[in-house]
């Protein structure tokens, strides 16, 4: 298990981590604690946003569910406390004081009285999940559900909101952030989860502030109460932003469980995109959250087909209390969307599909972090591997179970220090990336006149961006022959070695359609393709009776000086790289050894973790 001293390791060893005016900083900008009704629910009655932060530093904590202690590998740099706006604290409230009832009529108030006996014995017992589930929605259109819910509004069971207990959460999770925060060597950042889920397609966005709990504590974070649209989202933001000073950044996830809606060809209420829609949404939402617990969103193999390693980590179940078959759709996927940002910006002159590429993790165990070998599970009780099928359980209806979930992600960041308003710009700027879980060190440049010494460069940020841009950028002007790529990737200082750098390629063709395609620029040892232009596999050390592995195979560094052979100077494009490890002992392995059976025949024994970075486009 990796311990905490390693990330001043990692930091010291890799040459392009201090490069000038920029510091590669890894956090989680999603995490939820005791505040959020479905956390609380489901096991996690102790880890409120104070402990959550002492996690991420590296202190160790009493776990929530079964209370052994406990302590993340390796602490994080950053970390977002967001929990859920809507009931924010409300059921904590009600199990730990019960629920006021003095403005309640007769009926309303039996009936939350009931309610509340029912979230005092379901918390944190053996049928909380199924309390959890009842509250979530049915299968239904998304816009007519979104608009009935404007109209009928929402409760909790029989619990009304409660704004003033909101409000008082709201004050301790802000005073809380600042309480942990240590610029320069800890960023606790202040934010929250917009949780629109209209007939079950996840519309979900973190929005984190660069602010203190001064400017913070203006303001009841915006819910899905207030309104289930994100156009009335980044409304909000607007307005807030002019009234209070504090900037705001939206970050959309699962967009693989969204039913189509997340990156569609219209809005949610059924209108054609607009220039207007494109600038806001690219306002408040220039980065998306590509990997998480509830799976990874690149890609779907029904829409790579020729991507071998498109199926990772697939999550086809819907958050809705009835089940319906998992259909992958262009607008689920980050890929499909980029490419959709293309053909949209030749109608609308703007892309509203112009995002970078972040991972968080989504743990409601108030626990951050994505170790496979040290890995809680998404919610408290689901901490506990036969729970993994028992408290937290799949069942004949297609309900995933814990081993579905994804020991995910991380939020890497190029910052110019460990500050709430670096970081925050650099997610703006989109100079971030993506890892399922390791601390997969990646830079990711394109421009002109790059030469090879520059790969091992001291000075390899000034020199890249003296005539090109970053991770994130933009190339503007016509290139007679292909912009020059680099990328740099260095292993995890004590992780699994590197098989492989891919570039991302996505393109309008002469007739406006988009294109995308895969190339294996870098790679480990000495494999050559075939005549068909496919790599041959890394191989696999993977013990399966031990869960363990060996960096027998593979690098420790891959880099590489590319340019695209397709390139044609007038068609737009979008470029990003990802970085895949050998493969090592997926988190189910682990479990599974620990309980002594065989479940390799229903989950994979190993993974292939990676990085994604965010893109570079070109527009001539």
């Amino acid at each position: 298990m990796r311990r905490i001293a390693i990330l001043a390791v990692l930091a010291a060893a890799a040459p392009f981590a201090a490069a000038a005016d920029k510091h590669l900083l890894w956090g989680d900008t999603h995490l939820h604690t005791s505040n959020s009704f479905d956390a609380i629910t489901i096991g996690n009655r102790t880890i409120d946003p104070a402990a959550a932060y002492r996690y991420a530093r590296g202190l160790p904590v009493v776990h929530p569910y079964h209370g052994a202690r406990v302590q993340i590998g390796t602490p994080l740099d950053f970390l977002v406390v967001s929990d859920h706006a809507e009931f924010l604290g409300v059921v904590r409230h009600v199990y730990e004081d019960w629920v006021p009832t003095q403005e309640l009529g007769l009926i309303d108030t039996v009936y939350a009285w009931f309610s509340a006996l029912v979230i005092k014995a379901g918390v944190g017992s053996s049928w909380g999940p199924l309390l959890f589930g009842s509250r979530l929605p049915t299968a239904e259109d998304p816009r007519e559900a979104g608009e009935r819910l404007q109209e009928e509004g929402f409760k909790m069971g029989g619990i009304p909101p409660l704004p003033a207990v909101s409000r008082a959460t709201w004050v301790e999770t802000t005073a809380a952030a600042d309480a942990a925060n240590e610029p320069g060597t800890f960023s606790a950042l202040i934010g929250w989860e917009w949780s629109s889920n209209n007939g079950g397609a996840n519309l979900h966005r973190i929005v984190i502030t660069d602010s203190g709990a001064e400017q913070a504590q203006r303001y009841l974070p915006f819910s899905f109460l207030d309104s289930s649209f994100p156009e009335d989202l980044w409304a909000w933001l607007d307005a807030t932003s002019s009234e209070t000073g504090a900037d705001f950044i939206a970050i959309p996830h699962n967009s693989n469980i969204s039913k189509g809606y997340m990156f569609d060809t219209r809005t949610l209420r059924g209108n054609p995109l607009s220039a207007e829609y494109a600038a806001a949404r690219m306002r408040w939402e220039q980065v998306v959250e590509v990997t998480q617990i509830k799976g990874d969103s690149e890609t779907h193999p029904d829409l790579s087909p020729d991507d071998a390693f498109a199926d990772f980590e697939t999550f086809p179940f819907y958050i809705q209390r009835d089940r319906t078959p998992y259909l992958a759709s262009q607008s689920d996927y980050i890929r499909s969307a980029l490419r959709l940002g293309l053909e949209l910006q030749q109608d609308l002159g703007q892309n509203p599909y112009q995002f970078g590429l972040i991972g968080s993790s989504d743990a409601h165990s108030g626990l951050a972090g994505a170790e496979e070998d040290n890995f809680h599970g998404k919610f408290a009780a689901d901490s506990i591997p036969a729970n993994k099928e028992g408290i937290v359980r799949g069942d004949a209806q297609g309900r995933p179970k814990g081993w579905n979930m994804s020991a995910s992600g991380l939020a890497a960041v190029w910052a110019e220090e460990n500050t709430r308003e670096a970081i925050v710009a650099a997610l703006k700027r989109r100079e971030v990336y993506a890892t399922s879980g390791p601390r997969i060190g990646v830079r990711f440049f394109a421009g002109s006149g790059y030469s090879e010494a520059l790969l091992d460069s001291a000075r390899l940020y000034q020199q890249a961006v003296a005539s090109g841009v970053p991770m994130g950028g933009e190339l503007h002007g016509a290139y007679a022959a292909s912009p020059e790529f680099l990328v740099i990737a260095e292993k995890e200082a004590d992780g699994a070695n590197l098989d492989r750098i891919q570039i991302i390629k996505g393109w309008l063709d002469d007739e406006g359609r988009s294109q995308e395609q895969v190339f294996d620029v870098a790679w480990s040892g000495d494999r050559r393709p075939d005549a068909a232009g496919n790599l041959p596999a890394v191989g696999d050390t993977v013990d399966a009776a031990t869960a363990s592995y060996s960096n027998t195979i593979g690098s420790e560094r891959l880099a590489v000086r590319w340019r695209d052979p397709q390139f044609q100077p007038h068609q737009q494009a979008f470029y990003y790289a990802r970085v895949l490890q050998i493969p090592t002992p997926r988190h189910s392995l682990y479990d599974a050894v620990a309980l002594q059976r065989d479940i390799s025949g229903e989950f994979d024994d190993s993974i292939q973790e990676r990085a994604y970075t965010s893109p570079i486009w070109y527009r001539p």
